[in-house]
């Protein structure tokens, strides 16, 4: 008898419908074959041999056989079939899956079910209530919303591709020309969110999705709320929501009072990044990059990409200007402005637009190892996902993008120090502290280095 017909991996192979007893069979006769082993000898595999034979016959992926490897048999929400696992993000946990009936592929977001608590239910509800008020080609768009026993989903349309962070760490910094394309993208999904009256919040490069033929969704509306006179109903009102490395001063400063310009500097942020490969503020703790953003500037870009132009390095400097007042406006006002640089947009294979190897590694440090620089992504409001019923599995290169909000990964030179010297927009005034500092520096150092002369003195006189 073959003992591996009582496996359990292919007992929940059959029972979820995943697998057929012809496809397990041919996967068996596969390993024979590859094994040697003779047909009059019953073939001893594990269950683990046989997930590994199917995953490379393609009749499953590595994430499907990692499930069904954990006894689990429940591949479904819905109507929809989840296939595979694309990561989990700030508000949960996102699936690429597929309908049972129109054969449609989509992205599914679930909320936790462990964390499915009424705030987060209604936070999840409110997601899925301002992503349905939008409808734009550079947003990516919700589709359906459901509830399969406990378990709270959205669905939204399934972008292929990468996001800009893995844009960048696979190819290095962008040319101006790319960069721009792809910030001019994400600004007019933006523009079209704030006529709508919603304010992003979590604007940042993992949230900038750019698909194989160069066209950018900007995606992940989790921490999205109203603007105007309907702020105050929002239940993240008055708190600091979003990503430490891309948040404005006027949102650190006044949580109450959101406006489009939030998102302007986080996109100024952004595509600082993609320039760049740094977050504008390296290293430090969550409350360190706060401060930093409302108190210094960041290293000039283009000490970091020597072919970045001094217009272009205006128009980043006016997205992330310090007050709100003398920063550009509005997105479209980020689109006009980008526009001597921004063209159609490109396949990503197009060498032209995207090959940075070269360059990249001639003007951006080695990342440092583990530990070697501060995690990039740290939110200021705990927002971990978790869900038990699929568990994530090994990413591969080959992998698309997480449609969700996610951190980025750590970057080089963490430990550099910041300077001060970016130049400012004109008229711009930092804020009260940032000019205090360095005054104080000047008076303390001079009173200290008295107060050492005169306890030299006393040690002197007491010793004669």
């Amino acid at each position: 008898m073959d003992t591996s017909r009582t496996d359990p991996f292919e007992r929940c192979a059959l029972a979820c419908g995943l697998l057929t007893k012809e496809q397990l069979d041919e996967a068996r006769e596969s390993l024979r074959a590859s094994g040697g082993w003779p047909p009059d000898v019953p073939l001893q595999a594990t269950g683990e041999q046989l997930a590994e034979k199917l995953v490379q016959l393609g009749k499953l992926n590595v994430w499907q056989a990692k499930q069904l490897l954990a006894g689990r048999t429940k591949f479904n929400l819905g109507p929809y079939l989840i296939v595979d696992s694309i990561g989990r993000g700030g508000m949960g946990q996102v699936f690429k899956a597929e309908h049972s009936v129109l054969g449609r592929v989509v992205a599914i977001k679930v909320l936790p079910r462990h964390k499915s608590t009424p705030e987060a239910i209604a936070n999840f509800m409110q997601e899925i209530r301002a992503q349905a008020r939008l409808d734009h080609p550079n947003l990516v768009r919700a589709l359906d919303a459901g509830e399969d026993g406990s378990v709270y989903y959205l669905v939204t349309e399934y972008v292929p591709g990468t996001d800009l962070r893995k844009l960048v760490r696979r190819n290095g910094p962008l040319r101006m020309s790319a960069a721009a394309s792809i910030i001019s993208q994400a600004a007019a999904g933006l523009q079209h969110a704030h006529e709508q009256g919603l304010i992003h919040r979590d604007v940042k490069p993992g949230n900038v999705l750019v698909t194989p033929e160069g066209r950018a969704k900007l995606s992940d509306l989790g921490l999205a709320g109203p603007l105007g006179g309907d702020a105050e109903s929002d239940p993240r009102f008055g708190k600091i929501v979003g990503t430490a490395d891309y948040l404005s001063p006027d949102h650190i400063m006044a949580p109450w009072s959101p406006t489009p310009a939030w998102d302007i500097y986080s996109l100024g942020c952004t595509l600082y990044y993609a320039v760049t490969g740094k977050v504008p503020f390296p290293g430090g703790t969550t409350r360190d990059k706060a401060r930093n953003h409302c108190e210094l500037q960041p290293l000039d870009p283009r000490r970091l990409n020597a072919e970045l132009s001094a217009a272009f390095v205006e128009v980043m400097a006016d997205m992330m200007a310090k007050d709100p007042a003398v920063r550009i406006a509005t997105a479209a006002q980020v689109i006009a402005r980008l526009a001597p640089w921004t063209g159609e947009p490109k396949p990503l294979g197009d060498e032209a637009w995207l090959e940075q190897s070269v360059y990249a590694a001639r003007v951006v440090a080695p990342r440092a190892g583990a530990g070697g620089a501060a995690e990039e992504g740290a939110g200021t409001e705990e927002t971990e996902p978790s869900f038990p019923e699929f568990v994530e599995g090994p990413r591969r290169a080959t992998d698309s993008s997480g449609q969700l909000s996610q951190g980025t990964d750590p970057l080089s030179s963490a430990q550099q120090e910041t300077p001060r010297f970016w130049p400012r927009a004109p008229g711009e005034v930092l804020p009260a502290g940032a000019l205090l500092r360095p005054l104080m520096f000047f008076v303390a150092l001079p009173l200290a280095l008295v107060g050492l002369v005169v306890l030299l003195w006393l040690l002197t006189r007491l010793l004669w």
